[in-house]
Order: structure tokens, then C-alpha cells, then sequence
């Protein structure tokens, strides 16, 4: 499995402050009601857990029951972990519409000025009164109650950047990794349509895969979906591929384009090509980049001048970008990373891990026409 690179100093900070013991923790004792409980269950809380954090069962999570907290529009648990060696406690934080998971910094905003904001963001990154910080103008979100703003700081030697979140009415700010929480919420922000697939578009479970094309971990994973996975479940089951760039690879983005390329040129080669790439990783270097994926493209049927121009212009670039946009806000961090009908998966789980995940998306969709309403 490989990790993307750190964003940025800020987030390291932030990193650092989430591996305390008494992070950001909540008064106890606040009121629970049937409401906050309908958002998610403590269970469900730990399940995401693992899926996003990629715990093991051999570390202990669990999590209270959601309750009101100080930071409108949000309700807060604790979550618990245990290793073994240290327990780490941690508030966390949704959305009272559960479309947002947030664990990081919160603090609250009273006048909502850039001055204040600042102000904020230094006691809680603990940031050196010799960085500078500016914060640039705040863009959508895919929450409703969320603006994004891009943070720069800079020593005078080198500049980093991070993200910042405050709410619509300013009111609160946040400053810590903020992730989609629902099932449904995730679906509506990964783009299915003119993308590379496998299997009908109307089946009942969508696996989306953001991999990048010179990760091992993501060609192992891909011999696993090309001869058991899809084999196991024909037309229940269909497949999307999408790039995921990783820093330090030195070829994966010529890759990249090459292989949406082929898509553009012959969507019906796709997976051929796709496979052959990840076959061939140890004979590919940046040295022969370029002649070892024209030959691949002319083995799995797509015209070679065609996709030499696509490459070498890099015509398909813009559809990469788009793709790391989506996964940024989707809080891809680690290739493969999956999602399974909205549900995240990382790394390389076990066959009957892989397989119950997909089980349980079967057996909810096909329960979900009957039911009165959804939880989220």
C-alpha cells in the first residue's frame, strides 16, 4: 500500500495534535436523544473507523454515543483506541445531517474575521509567530454547512499549504481532516459517467478503485479483481478504475495518460491495457517509459499513433486532474483505496474480507426498495 504525500506542514501539526491522548475533549454528560442516535450508531462509528484508517481488528476502537456539542452544526463522540501499547482518546465530530465525518481542531469563531481566523489557526496548529500565515478566499464544499479556504504559511526559507473549514454562518472553524461520513453522500461525489468500466451500469454494487498505475500493491489487487472478483459476481458487479497519482513514482504519470488515452481512443481495450501495465511494472523504468507503453497499447489493440500523439501531448491530463480533485475532497490518501457502494475499503484486504463487503452491499441494496426509510 502506498501513502500519498503529506499535504503539508500544517497538517502534520494537525497529525501531531491528533495523536494525543486528550484531544480536543468534550464536556461530559451532555444529553443524548433518539435524534443524534438516528444519525449513527456508536458501532457504525468504529466501522468507519477501520474502513478509513485502515485499523486492524487487532486494535480495539469503540465509540459513545453521539451527543450535542459546543460546535454548531455538529454533534461529537469520543472514539477510543488501543493498541495494546498506548490508548489514544479522540473527540470526533459529524454533521447533524451525517454527511460529514470531521476529527481535528474545532474552535469557535465570534466576530468571523480573517484576523480572528488566523488567530485561531495559530493556537491550534501551534504555529511559530515567525511563519507567516495568510488564508485565501473560501470556495463550496460538498457540505452545505462548509466553506474551504487554502492556508499558507511560509518561514521565509519554504512555504506550505493546508485546508481550513469554516461554516456558512462563521461561526465555527475547523482545522483537521474532514471526510464524507454517508454512504449515499460519497456516491453523489464520485462521477461514474464516461469513466473506465467493467461490468452494466445498472448493477446493484459500484466498486470504485483509485489506484496509481506503478503501485504493487495495486497490481496484485487488480490480478485479484480481473480473475476472481468479477468472475465471482458477472453482472452484480461494476467496476471503475480511476487514476491516483503518488509522489516519488517516477513514470506512473506518463502511465496515467497513456492509459486514459487508450480509453478516449478504445474504451473497449481499457482493461487489456490496464492489465498489461500492471504486469509489466518491473520492466518498466522513465528511462523506456514511453516505448514500453506504445508497445503495451499496440499489444492490447489501441493504434499506436493515435496514442502516441494522446501521450505526448498529454491530451487526457485534464481527466487526471479532475480525478484528483475528486479524490482530494473524497480524502484519498493511500492507493488502492476502494469504495464500495459509498463504503471505503484500503489496501489489500483479505479475499473474505473483500467479499462479505460486497455481500452486505448485495443484500442492503436489495433490501433497500422495501424499507420505509434509510438509516444513513
Amino acid at each position: 500500500m502506498t501513502r500519498h504525500s503529506l499535504r503539508n506542514l500544517i497538517a502534520l501539526y494537525v497529525c501531531l495534535l491528533l495523536a494525543g491522548a486528550n484531544t480536543l475533549r468534550a464536556d461530559a454528560g451532555r444529553p443524548q436523544d433518539d435524534r443524534t442516535q438516528a444519525i449513527a450508531s456508536p458501532e457504525k462509528i468504529v466501522q468507519y473507523m477501520r474502513d478509513r484508517f485502515f485499523l486492524p481488528e487487532s486494535v480495539k476502537v469503540t465509540a459513545e454515543p453521539l451527543s450535542a456539542s459546543p460546535f454548531a452544526p455538529f454533534l461529537e463522540t469520543t472514539v477510543t483506541t488501543d493498541d495494546g501499547k498506548q490508548k489514544r482518546v479522540n473527540n470526533v465530530f459529524l454533521s447533524s445531517d451525517g454527511r460529514c465525518f470531521v476529527m481535528g481542531n474545532l474552535f469557535a469563531l465570534h466576530e468571523g474575521s480573517t484576523d480572528e481566523l488566523i488567530h485561531c489557526i495559530r493556537e491550534a496548529a501551534k504555529i511559530p509567530s515567525q511563519v507567516s500565515v495568510k488564508v485565501g478566499a473560501f470556495e463550496k464544499t460538498p457540505y452545505p454547512q462548509l466553506r474551504k479556504s487554502i492556508i499558507t504559511a511560509s518561514d521565509g526559507k519554504s512555504t506550505q499549504t493546508a485546508e481550513v473549514f469554516v461554516t456558512t454562518d462563521r461561526q465555527t472553524g475547523i482545522l483537521g481532516l474532514v471526510f464524507p461520513f454517508r454512504d449515499d453522500v460519497v456516491r453523489s461525489m464520485i462521477r461514474t459517467k464516461d469513466m473506465p468500466s467493467q461490468g452494466p451500469s445498472d448493477a446493484p454494487v459500484t466498486i470504485v478503485e483509485y489506484a496509481d498505475l506503478q503501485c504493487p500493491t495495486c497490481a496484485r489487487l487488480q490480478e485479484f479483481v480481473e480473475k476472481q472478483l468479477l468472475p465471482k459476481y458477472g453482472d452484480k458487479v461494476r467496476f471503475i478504475f480511476k487514476e491516483f497519482l503518488i509522489a516519488g513514482h517516477d513514470w506512473s504519470a506518463a502511465a496515467a495518460v497513456a492509459n486514459e488515452c487508450a480509453f478516449q481512443i478504445n474504451p473497449s481495450a481499457f482493461a487489456t491495457y490496464r492489465s498489461l501495465i500492471f504486469a509489466n511494472q518491473n520492466f518498466i523504468t522513465a528511462a523506456n517509459a514511453r516505448d514500453m507503453l506504445l508497445g503495451l497499447g499496440a499489444d492490447a489493440g489501441v493504434d499506436r499513433q493515435k496514442l502516441a500523439a494522446c501521450l505526448d501531448s498529454k491530451a487526457s491530463l485534464p481527466r487526471i486532474e479532475a480525478t484528483r480533485q475528486e479524490a482530494a475532497e473524497l480524502g484519498v490518501q493511500f492507493t488502492p483505496t476502494w469504495f464500495i457502494n459509498g463504503r471505503i475499503m484500503v489496501g489489500l484486504p483479505a479475499e473474505a474480507a473483500f467479499y462479505k463487503i460486497v455481500d452486505d452491499a448485495l443484500r442492503a441494496k436489495a433490501s433497500r426498495p422495501a424499507a420505509k426509510s434509510a438509516t444513513p
